[in-house]
């Protein structure tokens, strides 16, 4: 038994195991390294349609590092669902803070670790296999939790903002991104999406501001973008299109088809006004200082 986005029990199979899965297959490796952006695998920031997906997706990682309070060599952050360590390298090459790559895909974190050393970045940046659901790092040790288009992927969306809350030094930083459900979709609407990725709902953006709230963070700013949501989606099945039978020799004509019904119901999904997507960024309060005041 498990918890789904709004802390109900569910039957669902462990969402976890089947990312972990996912992501560890080959199709998928080959997939996201050659279609979805490269070392970058989110939703990227766009200024055009036909923009570079790396490009948009790693505008993304600046965009949101210069929303935190500036970064420095002491800084430590912590990537929750960290895919191939992208945001790391961008943090700690331009900053030298230490990052903490979190990623339940050891097929991933093989190729973080490998463009790690290729970038002269390993003592920098730690690689660790863990769930998000239950980080393997001690409390209280980090100043910055980053996640990108990772945290729907858990069946307990609540074990991870308690792990974010645990993990987070006081008045420590929480920015995030996640594929979200609207506050109006109607029920039953985004099944086909849930079906995919096997559970029974997305977050959403009052989901996650009242669920931080309750954890004594504050909210610094929400930025919503659905419509670099959409384009998104929609410029990776262009592109999986374009290139469809070198992507069906790297990945299996299967993965490919699956994978393009399943972008094209996020277009859909985002142009009903079903989907939400935006940048969320949090602090922690200090216990202490409150009690103070």
């Amino acid at each position: 038994m498990t918890k789904d986005g709004e802390g109900k029990m569910t039957e669902k199979p462990d969402a976890v195991a089947i990312a972990e899965e996912y992501y560890d297959s080959s199709p998928a490796i080959e997939f996201y390294r050659n279609v979805w952006g490269g070392e970058d695998i989110h939703i990227g920031l766009y200024r055009n349609e036909d923009e570079n997906i790396g490009e948009a997706s790693r505008r993304t990682v600046a965009n949101m590092a210069q929303r935190l309070s500036p970064l420095e060599p002491t800084s430590r952050v912590i990537d929750l669902g960290a895919g191939f360590g992208g945001s790391a390298r961008y943090l700690a090459s331009n900053f030298g803070c230490r990052v903490t790559c979190v990623n339940v895909s050891d097929e991933q974190n093989a190729l973080n670790r490998e463009m790690n050393a290729e970038a002269g970045l390993s003592e920098l940046i730690d690689v660790v296999h863990g769930s998000f659901e239950e980080v393997p790092q001690p409390a209280r040790s980090f100043d910055v939790a980053w996640s990108q288009d990772a945290i729907l992927h858990s069946a307990d969306r609540d074990a991870v903002l308690n792990e974010v809350q645990r993990l987070l030094k006081p008045e420590g930083e929480f920015i995030f991104t996640d594929p979200m459900q609207s506050e109006d979709c109607p029920p039953d609407v985004l099944q086909p999406i849930l079906d995919r990725i096997h559970l029974e709902t997305l977050g959403s953006i009052e989901f996650y501001r009242d669920s931080l709230v309750e954890r004594d963070f504050e909210e610094v700013a929400t930025i919503e973008h659905l419509d670099d949501m959409r384009m998104h989606y929609a410029r990776v099945g262009e592109e999986l299109r374009e290139n469809y039978d070198e992507i069906c020799e790297l990945s299996g004509n299967e993965y490919v088809e699956n994978m393009l019904r399943g972008l094209d119901h996020w277009v859909d999904g985002a142009d009903n006004g079903f989907l939400a997507w935006a940048i969320m960024h949090f602090q922690k309060n200090d216990p202490e200082v409150a009690e103070t005041l």
